[in-house]
């Protein structure tokens, strides 16, 4: 390795501030979170690395940190664990350094006080400078005290942990959902559950209980919660009002959920460590289609690659062969499982349709103006009114969706003649978004919007609406606003695909009529033996 010179030192100057963006592959993240993604152990190689490039080659923290692929903060505690304090060259006078005994004698009378506080003192007698950059020079002053903790130890079958972690954003369609994890592991075998959902409510909460029990097949006796608006409401010292649904949910199932103390995230440091785990060894560089490939994925992985590992609680055994010895101490399952969903009430407008969610779906024409009740899980939308099912949709992720039920939007068009119009003009609209485009340059043409609404209904019977947007698009490119010319480039489609020509089915208009019995002929007369005309005329 070459060996850099003191110039080249000098010039390596050290990331201040935490919100500064670090760039590693070209993608720039954000300084807290980046450093909470590579807060991970090092090997005994790479710590003799660190301690020979810093003793021998006279290399910078910031240098080491570079060059070895790792985060400063963990060189510098690889430096720390071996008895060196490393010091931050300063390649130039400093704003602060006149104020660097105001800092020492503040934060030696008031330990506690914040960096933003004895910035303002600083203003106050002076100091020009941001806010950043003096909360850093006031870290490094400050005398935080080490805590030592003891190992808690568990029994087989007595306790789970359980939190939420969050991985970001995804997209479905138009909307942008956040993605988060619900974990929860084994205290005793270090058994993973990983499940993701699109939001951190309280359905989905309780859904991943549900799951995670499925999974284990059996419930720990109790289960820790850091203190999460999803379990505990409120907290004053030990007075704790837990979440009613978690209650509800910890009855059915039999389990005592109890909450860590205030700011003592070691007494789950179980689950923080599957949380870890889980970033590094399944979500990093992973791939998936949607939200039901990343949970097949997980759940292969939990009972794969996170079964493999060795238990920490005895190493002769792995995750897996501890978790079938855990697995017998579990409290049973019930006989029926717990149904997890979000309920709230709403007012329908003076459309038949209800917003949920980014999206709106329809209800029938006789409750707009009322108030209804919503139930909504991960599949289905409920709505009822003073108790009944008034209508039952598909959960959709999207956003400014329209979700119809055709019963419901049928009646209310025989009911108005003339919403009849506008309601092709909606559907058209829902369907393919460029044909209000292409209605607009008919408009301005002089022709009659009628005729082409009718006949792009007809193509959307026909051709489905994501070939007819295609053709849409496609004649808007071309220069041309006349549905023939749509109508060509859906037939050109079709025949390059080598489909059949569409046909189209012409239904009675009255749904009476489709429900009209027919009356079978007797087949008795059959069954007699057959005679002649002349037989019969015999006798």
């Amino acid at each position: 390795m070459v060996r850099m010179d003191k110039c080249a030192a000098m010039a390596v100057v050290p990331c201040v501030g935490r919100l500064l963006a670090l760039r590693h592959g070209g993608v720039v993240v954000d300084h807290k979170r980046h450093e909470e993604a590579t807060n991970m152990p090092i090997t005994k190689e790479q710590e003799a690395d660190i301690l020979r490039l810093y003793h021998a080659e006279r290399w910078l923290v910031n240098t080491i940190a570079k060059q070895l692929h790792i985060h400063h903060s963990t060189v510098k505690r690889a430096l720390e664990r071996n008895g060196i304090q490393p010091q931050r060259l300063h390649l130039r006078r400093s704003m602060a350094d006149p104020f660097i005994d105001l800092i020492k004698s503040t934060l030696q009378k008031y330990p506690r006080i914040t960096g933003r506080r004895i910035w303002e003192m600083a203003r106050a007698r002076g100091y020009k400078g941001g806010y950043d950059h003096f909360t850093d020079i006031v870290a490094r002053y400050r005398q935080r005290p080490i805590e030592a903790f003891m190992r808690l130890r568990t029994l087989p079958g007595e306790q789970a942990q359980v939190d939420w972690a969050h991985f970001g954003k995804f997209r479905v369609g138009n909307a942008e959902r956040r993605l988060i994890a619900f974990v929860m592991v084994l205290s005793w075998s270090r058994q993973i559950f990983l499940r993701f959902y699109p939001g951190d409510s309280t359905s989905y909460f309780l859904d991943g209980h549900v799951e995670a029990f499925k999974f284990f097949g059996g419930v720990s006796r109790e289960i820790l919660y850091d203190n999460l608006k999803s379990a505990v409401l409120e907290r004053a010292g030990d007075a704790i009002r837990f979440n009613p649904d978690l209650l509800e949910l910890s009855a059915r199932y039999r389990f005592a959920p109890k909450p860590v103390a205030v700011a003592r995230g070691n007494e789950k440091g179980r689950v923080e460590r599957a949380i870890r785990y889980v970033r590094t060894s399944f979500f990093a560089a992973r791939k998936w289609t949607d939200l039901k490939d990343l949970n097949d994925q997980a759940l292969a992985w939990c009972s794969g690659l996170a079964a493999e590992r060795r238990c920490p609680e005895d190493r002769a055994k792995t995750v897996a062969e501890a978790f079938s010895e855990e697995k017998e101490r579990l409290i049973e399952l019930p006989a029926n499982h717990f149904y997890a969903r979000d309920v709230l009430s709403a007012k329908v407008g003076k459309t038949p349709y209800v917003r949920f969610d980014l999206n709106d779906y329809s209800v029938p024409p006789h409750v707009v103006g009322r108030a209804v009740t919503i139930f909504a899980n991960l599949h289905t939308v409920s709505i009822s009114h003073e108790g009944n099912l008034v209508a039952e949709h598909p959960r959709c992720f999207d956003r400014g969706q329209q979700l119809e039920e055709g019963e419901h939007i049928e009646e209310l068009v025989q009911r108005k003649r003339a919403a009849k119009k506008h309601r092709a003009f909606d559907r058209l609209h829902h369907a393919a978004p460029s044909s209000k485009t292409l209605l607009e340059a008919t408009a301005l043409r002089g022709s009659s919007l009628g005729v082409v609404t009718r006949n792009l209904i007809q193509m959307l019977e026909l051709y489905g609406p994501a070939e007819l947007e295609v053709a849409i698009q496609e004649a808007l490119q071309c220069g041309s606003s006349h549905y023939s010319a749509v109508l060509q480039i859906l037939e050109q489609r079709r025949k390059r695909k080598g489909l059949q020509p569409p046909v189209k089915l012409t239904l009675p208009a009255h749904a009476s009529a489709l429900s009209t019995g027919i009356k079978p002929h007797s087949l008795a007369s059959y069954d007699k033996p057959w005679t002649t005309q002349k037989e019969k005329d015999n006798g």
